[in-house]
């Protein structure tokens, strides 16, 4: 009989053809998706080539999804993209998503139905752990990985010990995903699960929308996490049936699975929060932080750039105007989430309220374009990362937030809660 397992041990288990895992153990899996984007597959692609099999081991189990420099900014990202583009029609590869149809990465693998539960996949970019919400087993490696796992379909793994986030009770109306991942990452600090797999559970996370679970997976990595995981249940199924490709498989953990730590957190507690520069570990409760002037407000990223987030951010912007000493920049994640924007007529609040509506990109998260920072601009965003220069000048600085807050901030002109704007005449 195996040993109790955590969902991660029996995803693993499962890829490596065994009947049980344990913590510490190195296997090899067969793997379901490889994932990469134009700064990484160039590089994944040379080392594939160097490898000499001459055809990647499944077309239809590779993802390349150009969107952290496109729409091309210069010369060296459109070189970068067309290397992709070549490979992706050498390979016959299925999952290429050009200029028009791409969208932000971790985004739209989800909303094409290209990932699901059950999988056990490598990304080379490490908000991989993002498809974690849909019960997958999921994570970013180095490029030399990715290249590898074109050619041979499989990856080396020492299985993670789990850490186990109960979080129970009812969230304060204005608290988020984005508000539950930042508490915990303030609470344990940006290695506080290294190597480790992060499990979400408890009743605050089974009443949220499948986005704000995604928000909560895809910052796993921001406190050192392997995977950021979240059972399958009645929400996880109504997103994937009808949608992913093919049957999934669901893991549940062992009642008696052996956890490294266990926290139970009580979703009361949680107030909507901000991170400081210059790591995501840095919260404050917003109310700490209303004397922070910002220049710039950032609404999108593969952490809230789906319909939810576009959805929240509208409702504070709605009938009001982004402060003149602001500029706020609202990135839809997806060509879908564009849509269902101008569909809802969100897209006329945003521009109603002055603030610019881009194209589907990673641009501003890594201060790639679309929003670079000068010396000494401050930004608030929904993305999630606030390294020194992260998204700009060095002596810049970077503010985390909930949609909704960014919205606020970019009205107020200052960082601040919804109840803090004036009521619409």
């Amino acid at each position: 009989m195996a040993r109790p397992m955590t969902m991660a041990e029996k995803i693993l288990a499962a890829h490596a053809h065994l009947d049980e895992v344990e913590p510490g153990q190195l296997i090899e899996c067969d793997l379901d998706l490889v994932l990469s984007n134009d700064v990484t597959a160039p590089i994944a692609i040379r080392e594939f080539k160097n490898i000499g099999v001459g055809k990647v081991f499944d077309p239809t189990k590779i993802a390349l999804v150009p969107d952290h420099y496109v729409p091309n900014k210069d010369i060296k990202s459109a070189e970068q993209a067309k290397i992709v583009r070549d490979f992706a029609r050498e390979q016959g590869i299925t999952h290429y998503y050009e200029v028009g149809c791409m969208g932000v990465e971790h985004a739209l693998l989800p909303e094409q139905g290209v990932v699901s539960a059950g999988d056990l996949i490598i990304g080379a970019d490490s908000h991989t752990c993002t498809y974690g919400a849909l019960g997958a087993f999921a994570t970013g490696v180095g490029s030399t990985d990715a290249g590898v796992g074109y050619a041979t379909g499989k990856a080396w793994f020492k299985v993670p010990e789990s850490i186990l986030f109960r979080i129970n009770g009812q969230l304060a109306p204005g608290v988020t995903g984005k508000d539950v991942i930042l508490h915990i990452i303030g609470m344990i600090g940006v290695d506080g699960a290294l190597y480790q797999a992060m499990e979400f559970a408890g009743s605050a996370i089974e009443a949220m929308p499948m986005e704000e679970r995604m928000s909560i997976s895809n910052m796993a990595i921001e406190a050192g996490g392997k995977a950021g995981l979240i059972a399958v249940d009645d929400v996880t199924r109504a997103y994937m049936d009808g949608r992913v490709e093919r049957p999934y498989v669901e893991y549940h953990s062992d009642p008696d699975a052996v956890y490294a730590q266990i926290f139970d957190i009580d979703a009361a507690d949680i107030k909507p929060t901000v991170a400081f520069p210059h790591l995501p570990s840095n919260t404050r409760p917003v109310e700490e932080a209303r004397d922070v002037t910002i220049d710039q407000a950032v609404i999108g990223s593969c952490t809230n750039g789906r319909i939810t987030d576009m959805r929240q951010a509208a409702e504070v912007l709605r009938g009001r105007k982004v402060n003149p000493n602001v500029r706020c920049i609202v990135i839809p994640a997806t060509q879908q989430v564009y849509r269902q924007c101008m569909e809802e007529g969100l897209t006329d609040i945003f521009l109603d309220a002055n603030c610019a509506v881009s194209t589907p990109t990673c641009g501003p998260c890594l201060g790639g374009y679309m929003g670079i920072l000068a010396a000494g601009e401050r930004a608030i965003a929904t993305t999630n990362r606030n390294f020194v220069g992260r998204m700009g000048d060095p002596t810049s600085e970077v503010y985390l937030s909930s949609p909704a807050v960014a919205a606020a901030s970019a009205v107020l002109g200052h960082i601040g809660l919804p109840e803090d704007l004036p009521a619409v005449e």
